[in-house]
């Protein structure tokens, strides 16, 4: 598979540590992917968490023990090096966040690429519904929601979901357009009062950037989240996990087509 310029430059970037912003808006068409790495002790149980929850962590590929090249997504990737941030969990706290995790890499890591919802961002753009943090440049808002993922053995925790201001008149254009993409989140999973799936303070998100809406016209429409995984991570105190930061994902070879259904 050919890279474009801007694939190859955007990846340059990102591997020596020059660019470390979030990569919402990105290389258009180009599907990015959330990430999660674990020992292989427990990467057969997260993988049943994840077959568990498809909504919030739909698996696009998954690593042998100790690789670090997506071969099938990415070849020539370096997943150690090819994110913006990591974010580094030891026994439930995040104890770093860098820029590459070559010190902390051991050969009995997995790797999970799992489905990003700015897959469909581009789509939802391309219908004609404008997303103000994507014109801005920022992070989507994500919250930790009271829906409970199904978990596995060392596995459980609340769906963390993102929130995107929608106008009451294209909300049905919006589900429509993603339910499209059933592996990479799908269609909204809420619609309206946050209080209804625990979020008190919408002005107060967990992750990423706030953003009030226009006008009175708009609606909050939550999709499931990639970022569920770091919420596990800290409830499941396993002794290390590593994440990408919110918004800062990995950049596939893969294009957004390759994940629509008609």
């Amino acid at each position: 598979m050919k890279f474009n310029n801007n694939l190859k430059e955007i990846r340059h970037k990102i591997r020596e540590g020059s660019f470390t912003s979030t990569t919402s808006g990105l290389n258009p068409g180009y599907t990015q992917t959330n990430v999660a790495i674990l020992p292989s002790q427990y990467a057969l149980d997260f993988m049943i968490f994840c077959q568990r929850n498809p909504k919030s962590c739909p698996l696009v590929e998954v690593l042998t023990p100790g690789k670090f090249e997506a071969r099938i997504s990415s070849p020539n990737s370096d997943i150690r090096t090819d994110v913006p941030k990591y974010r580094i969990f030891q026994s439930g706290k995040m104890i770093d966040e860098v820029t590459d995790i070559i010190d902390y890499w051991r050969d009995d890591f997995v790797t999970f690429l799992l489905g990003c919802s700015f897959t469909f961002e581009r789509a939802l753009i391309d219908s004609g519904i404008q997303l103000k943090h994507y014109d801005l440049k920022k992070n989507v808002a994500m919250y930790i929601s009271n829906i409970n993922s199904v978990s596995s053995d060392f596995f459980s925790g609340n769906m963390v979901v993102s929130m995107r201001w929608i106008k009451n008149q294209d909300i049905e254009k919006a589900i429509e357009t993603t339910k499209k993409y059933p592996s990479m989140h799908g269609e909204p999973i809420h619609i309206g009062d946050p209080e209804k799936i625990g979020i008190l303070d919408i002005s107060n998100p967990d992750f990423g950037d706030f953003f009030e809406p226009d006008s009175n016209n708009y609606s909050p429409v939550f999709w499931a989240c990639g970022v569920t995984p770091q919420v596990v991570a800290l409830k499941s105190k396993i002794p290390i996990m590593i994440t990408h930061s919110p918004g800062h994902m990995f950049i596939t070879d893969l294009r957004d087509d390759d994940f629509k259904f008609e």
